[in-house]
């Protein structure tokens, strides 16, 4: 059964559940006497979103059904709202770094500029390390050596 919302002469705004059949408006509940159904206000169900991120949006020819172009044009606009959006509430905005790989392995968590370490290249301010402690980020062997110690100044017995 649906409530609706009822109002009396003397001011009394109040709702009722009633079938959606029934003729008769209830008696006010402050003096008895006779109501009338209003318009109930509109609401929505459920939360409000930002919208798809960056990393939600499809990345493939086939994420957007080969190309359908009213899919194409809807994601567009939803792109477009979410850019302004992102543009009014920065925190929202999430990694911009590029994405390098979305698909396979990648497709959960997208590879992005900076997640791994090319050999042969600098390394990148930010990225994780190697996992050996030390950063290097190039393979070679870790026999490092203690410090040759200095030899006694002249003069000075051992």
């Amino acid at each position: 059964m649906p409530i609706y919302v009822f109002r009396c002469e003397c001011g009394v705004r109040f709702e009722h559940l009633t079938t959606m059949t029934a003729s008769d408006a209830p008696a006010c509940p402050r003096c008895g006497g006779a109501t009338r159904k209003v318009p109930a206000g509109f609401s929505l169900g459920g939360q409000a979103g930002p919208g798809l991120s960056k990393d939600e949006m499809p990345q493939t020819w086939k994420g957007v059904y080969n190309g359908d172009a009213g899919y194409v044009d809807s994601m567009r606009r939803t792109w477009d709202q979410r850019q302004k959006l992102e543009e009014k509430y920065p925190e929202i905005a999430g990694d911009q770094r590029p994405i390098l790989a979305h698909e396979g392995r990648y497709h959960d968590a997208p590879l992005r500029a900076g997640d791994i370490q090319l050999s042969g290249t600098a390394p990148v301010p930010g990225a994780a390390a190697h996992g050996h402690g030390h950063g290097h980020g190039h393979g070679h062997g870790h026999g490092h050596t203690a410090p040759t110690p200095t030899p006694p100044a002249s003069g000075e017995s051992d």
